[in-house]
Formats: structure tokens, C-alpha cells, sequence
């Protein structure tokens, strides 16, 4: 059995969600995660599979054993927290910080971010096209 990678379910027509990604692959030196836009057929897959709907694009997600009886979800705060986490000791610490937050007030942070995204950050018509050297991180 190959290593499981965790999943980075984001919007993909949202520019802040776009950053989210590029900044993921800019850090991710050991090359952890790969993606999949909430508009793939995976994304709706996995979500329904957790009792999400892949329609609700004001949540980034990250899946944890993808496929494995193990599976898991982690949702807003909580999946960035873990991102940042993965990612090395600079983005760990930060993550920490953040960690130390009740998840209530993490997530209603992201809330308020997620509901002014396509205002301050922009929206794709279509989602972005990939460099070739990325593109196999992308699962659709």
C-alpha cells in the first residue's frame, strides 16, 4: 500500500483558495499534499461520503487517508491549522499559535475571511490551468 497524501479540497475558481494552493506548493518541500478543486467529482465523492455538500464552497477542506477505512475530514480552521502544521518549522509554529485558539473562535475567523474572499481577493470564470511540473499533485 502506497503512502496516503493528504488532500486539499478547495474552491477552485476563488483567488484566495488559489493562493492557498500555490503557497502549499511553494512550502511543501517534502511534497505531503495534493489537491482537488470542490468542484471535482472527487470532491463531491469524499464530501458526501462525510455528510458535506460539495456545492458549499465557503470551506477549505483537508482529507486525511483518502479512500482507507480511516478517512477523515478536517474542515476551515481546523484544516488550515494542519496545513500549517505539515508544512515546516516556521509555518508549524504559526500553526501552533493559531492551534491555541478555541475552534469556535478559529472558525469563526475563517468565516468571516471566507464570506469577503471573492470581494477582496477576486474569482476565476474557470479554474486556473497548472504548470506541467505541478500538475500531477492535482487528482482532478
Amino acid at each position: 500500500m502506497g503512502v496516503s497524501h493528504p488532500v486539499l479540497l478547495y474552491d477552485g475558481v476563488c483567488g484566495l483558495c488559489n493562493r492557498l494552493v500555490r503557497f502549499t506548493l511553494r512550502h511543501d518541500r517534502k511534497e505531503v499534499f495534493r489537491f482537488a478543486a470542490l468542484q471535482s467529482e472527487l470532491a463531491e465523492r469524499v464530501l458526501g461520503r462525510h455528510g458535506e455538500s460539495a456545492g458549499d464552497l465557503n470551506s477549505v477542506y483537508l482529507v486525511l487517508d483518502l479512500g482507507q477505512p480511516s478517512e477523515r475530514l478536517l474542515a476551515r480552521s481546523e484544516a488550515v491549522i494542519y496545513l500549517l502544521r505539515v508544512l515546516g518549522a516556521r509555518w508549524k509554529m504559526l500553526g501552533a499559535m493559531f492551534g491555541v485558539l478555541p475552534r469556535r473562535m478559529g472558525d469563526a475567523l475563517y468565516d468571516l475571511i471566507a464570506r469577503n474572499r471573492y470581494q477582496v481577493f477576486g474569482k476565476f470564470e474557470t479554474c486556473p490551468v497548472l504548470d506541467a511540473e505541478v500538475r500531477g499533485k492535482f487528482l482532478e
